[in-house]
């Protein structure tokens, strides 16, 4: 009877320490143990983009913003719907952004519920094709 005890105390131990780790790293913002989603039947290659659901789940859900504040009027959008000066405006915060920075943007527009406008989001999958085949 002792002995259960003593690995029940054991198992709740290291299930707390987990659990402390977890909130730590979320505070410091350092990437805990990563966990890899699962690929869907049909893959494009561009998980960064095409896989939203996977990396959505992946990162937190902490909006991270890229200097691009005046886009949060543009949410709940269609991606047809915008001007060409709205589009212009989209493509000049694309092209401002470091290349690592572009995955990060496109999960942050997601996370806020803003379409990019067709032209943009075929931009965006040019760039991050570029990225991943420099990167590979």
């Amino acid at each position: 009877m002792v002995a259960a005890l003593v690995i029940l105390a054991a198992i709740v131990a290291v299930g707390a320490l987990c659990l402390l780790y977890e909130l730590w790293c979320r505070r410091r913002g350092v990437a805990g143990p990563a966990v890899a989603p699962e690929p869907p039947g049909e893959c494009c290659g561009q998980h960064e983009v095409c896989e939203r659901d996977s990396l959505l789940a992946a990162v937190s859900e902490q909006i991270e913003y890229f200097d691009d504040e005046e886009l949060d009027a543009y949410a709940g959008r269609a991606s047809d719907a915008y001007t060409e000066r709205e589009t212009e405006i989209f493509r000049d915060i694309l092209l401002s952004l470091l290349p690592d920075d572009v995955a990060p943007w496109a999960r942050s527009l997601q996370l806020r519920g803003i379409e990019l406008p067709a032209p943009v989001r075929e931009e965006l999958l040019l760039i991050v094709g570029e990225n991943r085949t420099e990167n590979a």
